[in-house]
């Protein structure tokens, strides 16, 4: 294992890398000012995300699961990429062999302009039909209840993956490929112990990779990791880019 590493050491191993895979949490959108929408903050008309976030609640409600998905639409509108999401821009367009995959629904990814990307929870901006599956960007805000499908009038859902569903079978297999064969995994903002993100590092590892872990805090992969460094995203990613 590495010891003693720098972030600048890292900085200078991603100059070299000729393919780097990088799983995102909550804390670099955090960093923009994104609520969790878990916990306390999350509260919304005395629900929880776990009374909401469900097939079930869906079935049961939609009107009122769409409020709820309006609302944190609303909130998250008002909210720019980080100078962490731009570097990971920086390093997609540098790097030959390039994956990033966020846990993170906001879009914000995207919104910086990141293209080699799995969004494995879904995107807060894409809809899909509960009849043909079709699945389509939308900002409308506020959302206009009920959303209906142009292709067969179906009722719309949110693209979100809800409590209870699988994660989209495509997105896994291109995310385990890039985890597999990386010269370096960098884990940001993300305690990594939900499944599936908390076998990633374990599996970079067995493959050789370098596996560095950037988040507010220690978290239980930072034993597991080659190298841990504390602070926020938006401080610590750009000291990545920086080497030419």
């Amino acid at each position: 294992m590495p010891s003693g590493l720098t972030i600048l050491d890292v900085r200078d191993c991603l100059a070299q890398a000729r393919s780097v895979t990088v799983l995102t949490g909550a804390g670099i959108s955090a960093d923009s000012g994104v609520p969790t929408f878990r916990g306390p903050e999350g509260l919304w008309k005395n629900y929880r995300p776990e009374e909401l976030a469900s097939p079930e609640a869906f079935a049961r409600d939609p009107k009122l699961v769409w409020e709820w998905y309006n609302w944190r639409r609303e909130l998250v509108a008002t909210k720019q990429p980080n100078a962490a999401h731009k570097t990971l821009v920086a390093l997609e367009r540098r790097i030959e062999h390039f994956w990033l995959i966020t846990q993170n629904v906001d879009g914000l990814h995207a919104l910086a302009g990141s293209q080699r990307l799995s969004e494995i929870h879904g995107n807060i901006w894409k809809v899909r039909c509960t009849q043909c599956n079709r699945v389509s960007p939308n900002r409308d805000l506020p959302l206009v209840y009920p959303p209906i499908c142009t292709d067969c009038s179906g009722l719309l859902r949110p693209h979100i993956v809800w409590f209870g569903e699988s994660l989209d079978q495509d997105d896994m297999t291109r995310s385990y490929q890039a985890v597999r064969t990386c010269d370096i995994l960098l884990i940001i903002g993300t305690s990594g112990v939900v499944y599936p993100a908390a076998s990633f590092a374990p599996i970079a590892k067995d493959g050789g990779a370098l596996v560095v872990e950037l988040n507010l805090d220690p978290t239980p992969n930072s034993s597991i990791v080659d190298v841990a460094f504390q602070g926020r995203a938006k401080d610590l990613v750009p000291l990545l880019g920086d080497a030419t």
